[in-house]
């Protein structure tokens, strides 16, 4: 359906004109309950959307249109196995790899047998690394992981493991690769042993270039340094679809974990992906993180729309963009620890709803996801936080902190959130030239005070939300993750497009591909565009 058609859509069309000329201010001044009324809590998360552009009538509007896109009829197709990433055939079951039990998504169609045995392996693989009982080739124990993978395969179980350094076991280095630029591989190479050094290869077809290339030289780097083939069944892993071809490349079968076509990229590092993850902060942490996200599973799936917060944030994320024009929304962690999470959100949001088809392969009838970019907020406050506050761009934002910090030293916390919560109020309320004036008067000449006014105001009206959590724990982590993962969902379902297929990925890989050869060869360069000679050219000229 073209939701813009909706009767819902047109409603929600009427009430933005009644409330466009109203200031966050004046919401504010109306409503002594605004906070109350929109905000939500979940599990050790508080969702305060007090500061967005709407009030109490709007989330009522915003869910009709959830209603009218049919989210209900969906979700429960998602949720029971449905091949609904039609355009390649596939279901969408990521919520099964943190599921504690079984029959699931039914009982003719039980994915957890699987998933749990899996599961499983990783636990055992995980502890033989963590206690010191796995050894490499020649006898000393693994000290040293590297997760090789990239996109889906890098982003999720990287950004956690940062995000979850306080956790982790002291001892165990875990690292992260995925650039085909050698500056990343290279320095870590010289800084590993290969004797206890251990490589995770993650392609779930086992093919992708960057993945594989990098896992080629990390293969020929351990043998130049134990100087037998055989080492590389003691010091590689392999997380694929393709178990013959990791077996083919030298890793044993019990060193091969599953992954599934019904597991999308950026939805995986719930599954065989955590599994360096796994190895930094233990089994334990690890299945907490997936009770969070099984505990969120839950209230999306039962909690009514306006209490709903995946479907809260959603609607939000519609109303900025497709009601108020909104082009871009910024992510602004406060944390150091969620350093790699505006990363993450871009793979997640874009590469699911940064498409203008629906699933019917016709053109969307509005926009689909803005730009998603981000910062951590405290950084973000001395560079680009200047353009939020008076730049006249409009650009929702997401604050993000935690209450209590993972590394505690005297005064450090407190500072952070001040500073959290001054820049949510400061874009939402600014500052009048009337307060600006009474600030500056009998401060300097009136002629200079008057020249100096402009700059001193501060429009405000600048739309957040605020998600507050208590502590940055895997549970809380995985209910965080699994609350951006179904708003995604969410949003595509109003849009109505195909949120987890990626062809515009696929497009740059085949002609990277067809690319390559060209560098070393200029005949092969002829097919090209003009532009893409001419580059090649001056490669050729230079890299050697």
């Amino acid at each position: 359906m073209n939701i813009t058609n909706s009767v819902a859509w047109k409603a929600i069309e009427a009430h933005r004109q009644s409330l466009s000329p109203l200031h966050l201010r004046e919401l504010f001044a109306r409503d002594p309950g605004r906070v109350a009324s929109l905000s939500l809590s979940f599990d050790g998360i508080l969702y305060d959307f007090s500061k967005q552009r709407i009030d109490s009538t709007s989330l009522p509007l915003l869910a009709g249109l959830a209603r009218e896109a049919q989210l209900e009829h969906w979700t429960e197709r998602m949720f029971g196995g449905e091949q609904i990433n039609a355009s390649e055939g596939r279901s969408v079951l990521h919520v099964a790899l943190r599921r504690s039990r079984s029959p699931f998504p039914t009982a003719s169609l039980d994915v957890m047998p699987d998933v749990l045995a899996t599961r499983q392996r990783m636990a055992a693989f995980a502890e033989g690394i963590r206690s010191g009982k796995a050894l490499g080739f020649t006898g000393l124990p693994i000290r040293s992981v590297v997760n090789i993978g990239i996109g889906g395969s890098d982003l999720g179980p990287k950004m956690l493991a940062y995000a979850l350094r306080s956790v982790s076991q002291p001892g165990l280095d875990v690292h992260y690769v995925s650039n085909l630029d050698s500056a990343q591989l290279a320095p870590l190479l010289q800084t590993l042993d290969a004797r206890t050094t251990l490589f995770l290869v993650a392609s779930k077809t086992f093919t992708t270039q960057e993945t594989m290339l990098n896992a080629q030289t990390a293969r020929d780097w351990l043998l130049a340094g134990l100087g037998d083939t055989a080492a590389v069944s003691r010091h590689f892993a392999a997380l694929t679809a393709k178990p013959e071809r990791a077996v083919q490349f030298g890793i044993r079968e019990e060193a091969v974990f599953p992954l599934w076509d019904w597991v999308g990229g950026r939805f995986s590092l719930w599954s065989a992906v955590g599994l360096a993850l796994m190895i930094a902060i233990g089994p334990q942490a690890f299945a907490e993180l997936l009770a969070g996200a099984e505990r969120m599973d839950e209230h999306f799936r039962s909690a009514p729309y306006e209490r709903n917060l995946p479907v809260v944030m959603a609607l939000i994320g519609i109303w900025n963009t497709n009601f108020l024009g909104a082009t871009s929304n910024a992510v602004l962690p406060y944390n150091e620890s969620l350093k790699y999470f505006p990363s993450f959100l871009q793979q997640l949001e874009m590469e699911s709803n940064g498409k203008a088809v629906g699933s019917d392969g016709q053109p969307l009838a509005c926009a689909s996801n803005p730009i998603v970019w981000g910062e951590l907020g405290n950084n973000g406050q001395h560079a680009f936080f200047q353009l939020l506050h008076q730049g006249g761009r409009l650009v929702p934002c997401d604050f993000i902190a935690a209450v209590r910090a993972d590394y505690p030293l005297p005064g450090h916390q407190e500072a952070l959130l001040a500073n959290c919560f001054a820049q949510s109020a400061a874009l939402a309320f600014g500052k009048t030239a009337a307060e600006a004036r009474s600030e500056l008067e009998g401060t300097m000449s009136p002629a200079a005070l008057e020249a100096l006014l402009p700059h001193k105001v501060f429009p405000g009206n600048q739309p957040s939300s605020t998600l507050l959590l208590t502590r940055l724990d895997p549970q809380t982590l995985g209910a965080l993750i699994a609350l951006y993962e179904h708003k995604v969902f969410v949003q595509g379902v109003i849009w109505g497009l195909n949120s987890f297929d990626q062809w515009g990925v696929e497009l740059g890989k085949a002609v990277a591909n067809s690319i390559l050869p060209a560098i070393g060869n200029p005949a092969l360069a002829a097919p090209l565009d003009a532009s893409t000679q001419a580059l090649l050219a001056f490669t050729r000229q230079h890299i050697g």
